[in-house]
This record gives C-alpha cells, sequence and structure tokens, in this order.
C-alpha cells in the first residue's frame, strides 16, 4: 500500500475555524500532504503508462474444513 506522507501529523488543531487559522503548522503540514499526494498521484499514473500494469494471478481459494 502506497502512503502519501506530510512533515508531521496531518491535522489541525483548535475549538473553533478561527483558531485553526491561528495554527500556522497545521495548514503548512496539509498543503504538504496535498502536494506528496498529487506526485504520487502523477507518478503511478506515469508509472502506468510507462511500465504498463503488473501480471495478476487469477485468485485461488484454500479449504481447510477437513482438519488437514
Amino acid at each position: 500500500m502506497t502512503v502519501a506522507s506530510s512533515t508531521y501529523w496531518n491535522e489541525v488543531h483548535g475549538y473553533t475555524a478561527e483558531d485553526v487559522e491561528k495554527d500556522p503548522e497545521g495548514p503548512q503540514t496539509m498543503r504538504n500532504m496535498g502536494r506528496n499526494m498529487a506526485f504520487l498521484v502523477k507518478s503511478i499514473a506515469l508509472g502506468k503508462e510507462q511500465l504498463g500494469k503488473p501480471q495478476q494471478e487469477i485468485g485461488t481459494f484454500s479449504n481447510f474444513m477437513d482438519g488437514l
């Protein structure tokens, strides 16, 4: 699983919307995460374009009902 990271916890702090605007670190962290997410989406699209999708095997299922 690919995870888009940021520079710190992906959240802002405050009791009200006005409090959030007083927290410069929170919105900055969210902007960084947004940029990283956009980069990740573009990178995945470029990889699919250049390399194609990986080959997948057809699923098989195990059944251990016989106790073996």
